[in-house]
């Protein structure tokens, strides 16, 4: 398989820059172009006021630090954007609309109710995007007791 184009969606939680870390490494492996992607989800505001531009600058701020970590790895062409909507939905069309040939989303290990309640938008994306999807989990902690012994 050829790659010329990875989508790595990120939701800027802790896993985030191992996330984009494992995807530019990708990137430089095989020459692709890499898209880092932030969904902004519509949020409940008790007093009905959209996000604010703090909310925004935050984001955009994440983003570019994301984007300089995958430029220091090596990557040539790095491509950021940010979109609102719903988080799997939303992936699926950008990577049609990018003709992405990868998806790179972490796994973040929903399981039990949280995951029959919310759903879990990498299974979503995994199971509804056109192109090859990667489910990468963050790595675990070191173990320290009996068992690592």
């Amino acid at each position: 398989m050829t790659l010329s184009s990875i989508l790595c969606p990120l939701d800027f939680s802790a896993e985030s820059a191992g996330l984009v870390a494992y995807a530019a490494a990708l990137a430089v492996a095989t020459g692709a172009e890499l898209r880092l992607l932030h969904v902004c989800e519509p949020q409940e505001d008790p007093t009905g006021q959209q996000p604010d531009a703090q909310v925004f600058a935050s984001c955009t701020e994440r983003m570019l630090t994301l984007r300089v970590s995958a430029e220091r790895a090596g990557v040539a062409r790095v491509h950021t954007g940010m979109v609102r909507g719903e988080a799997a939905p939303e992936i699926v069309a950008e990577a049609s609309r990018q003709q992405a040939d990868l998806i790179v989303i972490g796994a973040h290990g929903q399981t039990g109710l949280t995951r029959f309640l919310m759903g879990n938008t990498a299974e979503i994306v995994l199971r509804t995007a056109q192109c090859a999807t990667l489910l990468v989990r963050a790595p675990l902690p070191p173990q320290t007791g009996p068992a690592a012994d």
